[in-house]
Protein backbone atom coordinates (compact mmCIF):
# COMPACT_ATOMS: atom_id res chain seq x y z
CA UNK A 1 0.00 0.00 0.00
CA UNK A 2 2.85 2.39 0.74
CA UNK A 3 4.10 1.96 -2.81
CA UNK A 4 0.69 2.67 -4.37
CA UNK A 5 0.20 5.72 -2.14
CA UNK A 6 3.62 7.04 -3.09
CA UNK A 7 2.97 6.39 -6.76
CA UNK A 8 -0.26 8.39 -6.68
CA UNK A 9 1.34 11.21 -4.68
CA UNK A 10 4.31 11.41 -7.04
CA UNK A 11 1.93 11.59 -10.01
CA UNK A 12 0.11 14.53 -8.41
CA UNK A 13 3.36 16.29 -7.51
CA UNK A 14 4.42 16.13 -11.15
CA UNK A 15 1.57 18.57 -11.87
CA UNK A 16 1.76 20.63 -8.68
CA UNK A 17 4.86 20.87 -6.50
CA UNK A 18 3.42 23.12 -3.77
CA UNK A 19 2.68 21.32 -0.49
CA UNK A 20 -1.01 21.49 0.44
CA UNK A 21 -1.54 21.69 4.19
CA UNK A 22 -5.34 21.47 4.10
CA UNK A 23 -7.39 18.70 2.54
CA UNK A 24 -11.11 19.11 1.80
CA UNK A 25 -13.65 16.42 0.87
CA UNK A 26 -16.85 17.75 -0.69
CA UNK A 27 -19.99 15.67 -0.22
CA UNK A 28 -23.18 15.11 -2.21
CA UNK A 29 -24.43 18.33 -3.78
CA UNK A 30 -21.87 20.39 -1.89
CA UNK A 31 -19.42 21.37 -4.60
CA UNK A 32 -19.84 25.16 -4.46
CA UNK A 33 -16.78 25.59 -2.24
CA UNK A 34 -14.69 24.57 -5.24
CA UNK A 35 -15.63 27.86 -6.92
CA UNK A 36 -13.89 29.71 -4.06
CA UNK A 37 -10.61 27.90 -4.67
CA UNK A 38 -7.96 29.60 -6.80
CA UNK A 39 -7.38 26.46 -8.83
CA UNK A 40 -3.90 25.92 -10.15
CA UNK A 41 -4.25 22.28 -11.21
CA UNK A 42 -7.32 20.12 -11.88
CA UNK A 43 -6.72 16.36 -12.14
CA UNK A 44 -9.48 13.88 -13.09
CA UNK A 45 -9.52 10.89 -10.76
CA UNK A 46 -9.27 8.43 -13.63
CA UNK A 47 -5.78 9.69 -14.51
CA UNK A 48 -4.32 9.21 -11.00
CA UNK A 49 -2.70 5.79 -10.47
CA UNK A 50 -4.83 3.44 -8.30
CA UNK A 51 -7.39 6.14 -7.55
CA UNK A 52 -11.01 4.94 -7.45
CA UNK A 53 -13.59 6.55 -9.73
CA UNK A 54 -16.70 8.42 -8.62
CA UNK A 55 -19.81 6.63 -9.86
CA UNK A 56 -22.40 8.77 -8.04
CA UNK A 57 -24.27 11.26 -10.21
CA UNK A 58 -23.59 14.34 -8.07
CA UNK A 59 -19.84 13.67 -7.59
CA UNK A 60 -17.76 15.16 -10.40
CA UNK A 61 -14.58 13.17 -9.73
CA UNK A 62 -11.78 15.75 -9.79
CA UNK A 63 -8.84 16.57 -7.57
CA UNK A 64 -8.29 20.31 -7.30
CA UNK A 65 -5.04 21.89 -6.12
CA UNK A 66 -4.60 25.57 -5.43
CA UNK A 67 -5.29 28.06 -2.65
CA UNK A 68 -8.31 28.90 -0.52
CA UNK A 69 -8.25 31.96 1.72
CA UNK A 70 -4.53 32.14 1.01
CA UNK A 71 -3.83 28.59 2.20
CA UNK A 72 -2.57 25.78 -0.06
CA UNK A 73 -5.31 23.16 -0.37
CA UNK A 74 -6.14 19.92 -2.11
CA UNK A 75 -9.87 19.39 -2.70
CA UNK A 76 -11.70 16.20 -3.53
CA UNK A 77 -14.62 17.21 -5.71
CA UNK A 78 -16.46 13.94 -5.24
CA UNK A 79 -15.78 11.09 -2.82
CA UNK A 80 -16.10 7.31 -2.75
CA UNK A 81 -18.51 5.04 -0.90
CA UNK A 82 -18.56 1.42 0.20
CA UNK A 83 -21.88 0.93 -1.63
CA UNK A 84 -20.17 1.65 -4.95
CA UNK A 85 -18.38 -1.68 -4.56
CA UNK A 86 -15.10 -0.36 -3.19
CA UNK A 87 -13.35 -1.77 -0.15
CA UNK A 88 -12.85 0.51 2.83
CA UNK A 89 -9.15 0.65 1.96
CA UNK A 90 -10.07 2.00 -1.49
CA UNK A 91 -12.60 4.45 -0.04
CA UNK A 92 -9.93 5.91 2.23
CA UNK A 93 -6.98 5.66 -0.19
CA UNK A 94 -7.25 9.35 -1.21
CA UNK A 95 -6.97 10.44 2.44
CA UNK A 96 -3.69 8.58 2.76
CA UNK A 97 -2.49 10.18 -0.49
CA UNK A 98 -3.43 13.65 0.80
CA UNK A 99 -1.45 13.01 3.98
CA UNK A 100 1.51 11.94 1.85
CA UNK A 101 1.24 15.21 -0.07
CA UNK A 102 1.60 17.15 3.21
CA UNK A 103 -1.97 17.65 4.45
CA UNK A 104 -2.20 18.27 8.20
CA UNK A 105 -5.86 19.27 8.54
CA UNK A 106 -8.82 17.54 6.87
CA UNK A 107 -12.20 19.24 6.41
CA UNK A 108 -15.13 17.03 5.39
CA UNK A 109 -18.69 17.79 4.32
CA UNK A 110 -21.56 15.43 3.71
CA UNK A 111 -25.29 15.24 3.11
CA UNK A 112 -27.15 13.40 5.87
CA UNK A 113 -30.63 12.51 7.04
CA UNK A 114 -31.83 14.23 10.19
CA UNK A 115 -32.79 11.91 13.06
CA UNK A 116 -33.02 14.61 15.72
CA UNK A 117 -36.60 15.95 15.78
CA UNK A 118 -35.37 19.48 16.52
CA UNK A 119 -33.42 19.64 13.25
CA UNK A 120 -34.74 21.20 10.05
CA UNK A 121 -33.96 20.63 6.38
CA UNK A 122 -30.80 22.50 5.28
CA UNK A 123 -29.49 22.82 8.84
CA UNK A 124 -25.72 22.53 9.26
CA UNK A 125 -24.55 20.11 11.95
CA UNK A 126 -21.00 19.96 13.26
CA UNK A 127 -20.09 16.34 13.87
CA UNK A 128 -18.86 15.98 17.45
CA UNK A 129 -18.75 12.19 17.44
CA UNK A 130 -19.78 9.23 15.33
CA UNK A 131 -21.05 5.64 15.46
CA UNK A 132 -19.28 3.18 13.16
CA UNK A 133 -20.45 -0.15 14.57
CA UNK A 134 -22.90 -0.81 11.71
CA UNK A 135 -20.23 -0.70 9.00
CA UNK A 136 -19.28 -4.20 7.74
CA UNK A 137 -15.61 -3.34 7.19
CA UNK A 138 -13.02 -1.21 8.91
CA UNK A 139 -10.34 0.58 6.85
CA UNK A 140 -7.69 -0.38 9.42
CA UNK A 141 -8.16 -4.15 9.10
CA UNK A 142 -5.40 -6.20 7.52
CA UNK A 143 -1.61 -6.03 7.90
CA UNK A 144 -0.55 -3.04 9.98
CA UNK A 145 1.69 -0.42 8.37
CA UNK A 146 3.59 1.33 11.15
CA UNK A 147 4.08 4.43 9.01
CA UNK A 148 0.32 5.06 9.18
CA UNK A 149 0.22 5.38 12.96
CA UNK A 150 -1.08 3.31 15.86
CA UNK A 151 -2.47 -0.16 15.29
CA UNK A 152 -5.19 0.63 17.84
CA UNK A 153 -5.82 4.38 17.49
CA UNK A 154 -7.70 6.05 20.33
CA UNK A 155 -11.01 7.47 19.07
CA UNK A 156 -12.11 9.45 22.11
CA UNK A 157 -11.70 12.74 20.15
CA UNK A 158 -11.79 12.00 16.41
CA UNK A 159 -13.05 15.52 15.66
CA UNK A 160 -10.67 18.26 16.74
CA UNK A 161 -12.15 20.32 19.61
CA UNK A 162 -10.39 23.55 18.64
CA UNK A 163 -11.68 23.36 15.06
CA UNK A 164 -15.19 22.83 16.43
CA UNK A 165 -14.83 25.88 18.69
CA UNK A 166 -13.56 27.98 15.78
CA UNK A 167 -16.47 26.89 13.58
CA UNK A 168 -18.98 27.83 16.27
CA UNK A 169 -17.36 31.23 16.63
CA UNK A 170 -17.42 31.78 12.86
CA UNK A 171 -21.10 30.86 12.64
CA UNK A 172 -21.94 33.35 15.41
CA UNK A 173 -20.00 36.09 13.61
CA UNK A 174 -21.73 35.31 10.31
CA UNK A 175 -25.12 35.18 11.98
CA UNK A 176 -26.41 31.69 11.26
CA UNK A 177 -27.18 28.79 13.62
CA UNK A 178 -25.17 25.57 13.82
CA UNK A 179 -26.35 22.28 15.21
CA UNK A 180 -23.95 19.84 16.88
CA UNK A 181 -24.36 16.12 17.23
CA UNK A 182 -23.53 12.52 16.46
CA UNK A 183 -23.26 11.05 12.95
CA UNK A 184 -23.97 7.37 12.39
CA UNK A 185 -22.40 5.73 9.34
CA UNK A 186 -24.30 3.09 7.37
CA UNK A 187 -23.48 1.32 4.13
CA UNK A 188 -26.49 2.16 1.94
CA UNK A 189 -27.33 2.63 -0.80
CA UNK A 190 -30.93 2.06 0.32
CA UNK A 191 -32.38 4.49 2.81
CA UNK A 192 -33.43 3.17 6.19
CA UNK A 193 -36.83 1.87 7.28
CA UNK A 194 -38.89 3.59 9.96
CA UNK A 195 -37.87 0.91 12.47
CA UNK A 196 -34.20 1.46 11.62
CA UNK A 197 -34.54 5.22 12.06
CA UNK A 198 -36.08 4.63 15.51
CA UNK A 199 -33.21 2.32 16.45
CA UNK A 200 -30.51 4.75 15.29
CA UNK A 201 -32.10 7.60 17.23
CA UNK A 202 -32.29 5.42 20.34
CA UNK A 203 -28.58 4.75 19.90
CA UNK A 204 -27.94 8.47 20.25
CA UNK A 205 -27.43 9.47 16.61
CA UNK A 206 -28.58 12.87 15.37
CA UNK A 207 -27.95 12.31 11.65
CA UNK A 208 -27.35 9.29 9.42
CA UNK A 209 -25.23 9.03 6.28
CA UNK A 210 -23.25 6.72 4.02
CA UNK A 211 -19.78 8.28 4.15
CA UNK A 212 -17.29 10.22 6.28
CA UNK A 213 -16.66 7.71 9.09
CA UNK A 214 -14.05 5.61 7.21
CA UNK A 215 -12.16 8.71 6.11
CA UNK A 216 -12.18 10.10 9.65
CA UNK A 217 -10.85 6.84 11.12
CA UNK A 218 -7.93 6.81 8.69
CA UNK A 219 -7.21 10.53 9.04
CA UNK A 220 -7.24 10.29 12.82
CA UNK A 221 -4.92 7.27 12.76
CA UNK A 222 -2.41 9.31 10.75
CA UNK A 223 -2.57 12.27 13.14
CA UNK A 224 -4.55 14.69 10.97
CA UNK A 225 -6.75 17.30 12.60
CA UNK A 226 -10.31 16.61 11.45
CA UNK A 227 -13.40 18.79 11.15
CA UNK A 228 -16.64 17.50 9.62
CA UNK A 229 -19.99 19.12 8.93
CA UNK A 230 -23.25 17.55 7.77
CA UNK A 231 -26.00 19.24 5.81
CA UNK A 232 -29.40 17.90 6.83
CA UNK A 233 -30.95 17.18 3.44
CA UNK A 234 -34.03 15.25 4.59
CA UNK A 235 -35.83 14.47 7.84
CA UNK A 236 -35.89 10.88 9.08
CA UNK A 237 -38.56 11.14 11.77
CA UNK A 238 -40.63 7.92 11.58
CA UNK A 239 -43.91 9.55 12.65
CA UNK A 240 -43.76 12.18 9.88
CA UNK A 241 -41.55 10.41 7.35
CA UNK A 242 -41.87 11.45 3.71
CA UNK A 243 -40.31 9.67 0.75
CA UNK A 244 -36.89 11.05 -0.05
CA UNK A 245 -35.68 11.74 -3.59
CA UNK A 246 -32.34 12.80 -5.01
CA UNK A 247 -33.73 16.07 -6.48
CA UNK A 248 -35.08 17.06 -3.05
CA UNK A 249 -31.79 16.13 -1.37
CA UNK A 250 -29.76 18.16 -3.87
CA UNK A 251 -32.13 21.12 -3.49
CA UNK A 252 -31.73 21.04 0.29
CA UNK A 253 -27.95 20.86 -0.07
CA UNK A 254 -27.99 23.79 -2.49
CA UNK A 255 -29.96 25.89 0.00
CA UNK A 256 -27.36 25.24 2.69
CA UNK A 257 -24.32 25.67 0.43
CA UNK A 258 -23.76 29.41 0.92
CA UNK A 259 -23.54 28.96 4.70
CA UNK A 260 -21.32 25.89 4.44
CA UNK A 261 -19.04 27.58 1.91
CA UNK A 262 -18.64 30.67 4.09
CA UNK A 263 -17.98 28.53 7.15
CA UNK A 264 -15.35 26.34 5.50
CA UNK A 265 -13.60 29.24 3.79
CA UNK A 266 -13.27 31.23 7.01
CA UNK A 267 -12.18 28.14 8.93
CA UNK A 268 -9.38 27.59 6.42
CA UNK A 269 -8.39 31.25 6.73
CA UNK A 270 -7.94 30.83 10.50
CA UNK A 271 -5.82 27.69 10.37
Amino acid sequence: MLETIQKAADFIRAFHTARPTVGIILGTGLGALASEVAIEVEIPYQTIPDFPLSTVESHSGKLLLGTLAGKPVVVMQGRFHFYEGYSMQQVTFPVRVMQSLGVETLLISNAAGGLNPTFRVSDLMIIEDHISLLLPQNPLTGPHVTAFGDRFPDMSEPYHPELIRQAESIARELGFPLQKGVYVGVTGPQLETKAEYRMLRQWGADVVGMSTVPEVIVAHQMGLRVFACSVVTDLCIPETLEKASLPKILAAAAQAEPKLTALMKELVARL
